[in-house]
Parts: structure tokens; sequence; C-alpha cells
């Protein structure tokens, strides 16, 4: 093994013109897993940028897997402890990716991976359904003090940015705890809140924008720095005097220890596809707002995002 990883980081550290027309070493397939179930937002977007790697990286055959399970910690885990050769990548979503050790045991260390290219970077925004009798996010507010912490809440899991972002908002407008109410994925949970079952729930942008554009759907507030273009007529968090400012990230990343000649290699068909104009066209017909970081500035990103997810552990810890 030790010889076939040398010979690999060996063949890659060629000069560019020899590496460009240089296969992938070896014949198996890389596997990319995925920690969540198939046709989720992050299975979407690997699938659709691995085919671009491949294009720009002779040899590689990339092979998507679903590892589903306990809220992305059995993939994660199996990226983590996979060998770090180049055959073994895989796909996560931050701050969900730093929650997971901080709830429970886990054997990985979230900060410890190969960050390779943060893709995506979905907002998180708080919703009801046309019918409910909040308006705006004064409304609810007003509503949760008043009810004092009898307002059900739909997430897509705990721990999850959803339910992060629930816990930061509760934080900022010195409410009472909502009833929270985890799913597992958007899927269930919209017919939930569609049925009036919910009083309101967080999730992203990409889950929204469609209802919304049918009138079943309200975004009381979205938390980015600006509106969001798909979302014309909701406020910012800003907007409406709380500073939140929060999203799931979603990238890929690979076992800790890669050597840097693999690293370098893919680092770079990674920056080339993400700045392809029919990718972009593509995910933004997806509904997937992009934010391209490469190395060291993902990596940078994820520690920041630790960092505050550190903080607020602190003051409202969680349970998984």
């Amino acid at each position: 093994m030790l010889r076939r990883r040398g010979l690999f980081a060996a063949a890659l550290a060629l000069p560019a013109a020899g590496q460009a027309q240089a296969p992938w070493p070896g014949d198996r397939p890389v596997e990319v897993i995925v920690p969540f179930p198939a046709g989720g937002g992050v299975d979407v977007m690997t699938r659709l940028v691995m085919p671009l790697l491949a294009e720009r990286i002779p040899g590689l055959r990339p092979v998507v897997t679903n590892r589903p399970g306990a809220a992305g910690q059995i993939g994660l885990e199996a990226i983590f402890n996979a060998t770090p050769d180049g055959y073994t990548l895989g796909a996560t979503t931050t701050p969900a990716h730093s929650g997971i050790p901080l709830e429970r045991t886990a054997r990985y260390r979230a900060l410890d991976f190969t960050f390779l290219a943060n893709i995506v970077e979905d907002p998180n925004c708080l919703y009801v359904r046309t019918e409910s009798p909040y308006q705006t996010l004064a409304d609810l507010v007003a509503a949760a003090k008043t009810k004092s912490g009898a307002l059900d809440c739909g997430t897509t899991g705990i721990g999850s940015d959803d339910h992060i972002v629930m816990l930061e908002f509760e934080a900022l407008a010195g409410i009472p705890p909502f009833i929270h109410v985890p799913f597992a994925g958007s899927a269930p949970l919209v017919p939930q809140l569609l049925g009036g079952h919910l009083a309101l729930a967080v999730g992203n942008t990409n889950e929204v924008v469609v209802l919304a554009r049918e009138g079943k759907l309200r975004c009381l507030a979205v938390a980015t720095p600006e509106r969001v273009a798909d979302l014309p007529g909701a406020p910012t968090f800003h907007e409406c005097g709380y500073d939140l400012i929060a999203g799931a990230a979603r990238g890929i990343i690979g076992p800790p220890g890669m050597p840097l000649a693999i690293v370098a290699r893919l680092e770079q068909a990674f920056r080339e596809a993400l700045a392809e104009p029919a990718f972009k066209a593509e995910m933004a017909r997806q509904i997937m707002p992009m934010r391209p970081l490469i190395g060291a500035d993902y990596k940078a990103m994820a520690a920041a995002v630790d960092a505050k997810l550190q903080d607020l552990w602190k003051r409202r810890p969680w349970r998984g």
C-alpha cells in the first residue's frame, strides 16, 4: 500500500505538461460518499460536479454512493477513516459537519478532513404557510412571547443547520424556545406545515422558492446580508432587527492526510469546474446558490463555522 501510494504521488508530481496527460493511477473507480439519501441537495450537487472533475483528470472514474444514517455521521466516518490515497472522497455540509461531534461521540474530527472545494451555500430562512396568521417576523415574535413557547417549529433534524438557526434566532429575539419538531429532511416536513400541523419551519431557500412562487409558503426572513433574488419579497433578518446570517455550505472533502500532489491536482480541477459557465447555469436552474471556496479558503470557512458553533453550544446546548 505504501509503495503504491508513493508511486501515486510521484505520478501526480510530474511537470504540468506531462501531468495533464497522465491517467489517474490504478484501475479502480474513485468512490465519492454522500452521507445523505439520494435526491437531496448534497447528493444532487455531488452528481453534477463530479463528471466535470473526471473531464479534467484523465482516468478518474467517480462513482457516487449514498451512505445515509445518523444525520450524516455514518458517511462522514467512512470518509474520515478511508485510506487517503485519492480513491475515496466525499461530500459534506456545514454546520452539521461540526455539530455531530458536539452532540455525541463520533469517529471523526471535524477540522481534520482534507477540505477540497466548497460549492454551494444555501441560505437559511424562516417560513410559514400562506394561510398563517403570522404575516411578518414581528408577528411571530409577538406570538412566541405571548404563547410562552407553544409554537412548534419544524427543521430537517437535530443539529442540522436549520435547527442551529432556530436556536440562534430564539436567543437573538429573546423568546421562549419553540417546540422543536425534527424531520428526516424537508420532504416529510413541508406537507406537515402545509397541512397546518406546524406553526413555522426553518429551512433553506432551495426548499422554499418553488412553493413560495406557487403561493403556498411565505418566507418571513432570510439569513443573508442582502435580499435573495429568488425570494424578492422576503426581508433579511437584519432588516427585521436581528444580526443573523447563516446557511448550509456544501462541498467536497477527503480523508485526512491526502498527499499534497493529489490534493493540488484535485483543487485545480475543482477550480476549473466551478468556473465553467454551463455548470453555473445549471446550479442556478437548480436554485443552488454557489459559493466556490478552494482548499485553504474552504477550510478557513469551516473553521469559522466550527468556532461559532462551539460558542452556541456553550450558550444553548442541544442533544442528538
